[in-house]
């Protein structure tokens, strides 16, 4: 696009693996990310950014979103369960 957003990771900032830095954003002098994080706003200097949402796990979705799969109960007797 015609409009360049700048990401700045200021001096001594650690990025933990797997963040990702949505532009526009600033992370600050010796300011950490956690892994994982998704930043979308700046990050304050000396300050530790955490994003994360707690695991969800939405029952039966393969089943009613994927045509053909395997039905649970075949894979589970497969295993011993």
């Amino acid at each position: 696009g015609e409009n360049k957003h700048r990401t700045v990771v200021e001096d001594g900032a650690r990025l933990g693996s797997d963040t990702i830095l949505v532009a526009p954003v600033r992370v600050g002098r010796r300011s950490y990310t956690a892994a994982g994080s998704v930043v979308t706003s700046d990050v304050p200097a000396g300050a530790l950014a955490v994003s994360r949402a707690p695991q969800r796990n939405i029952l039966g979705w393969v089943a009613r979103r994927r045509p053909g799969a395997r039905p649970v109960a075949e894979i589970r007797a497969e295993e011993g369960g």
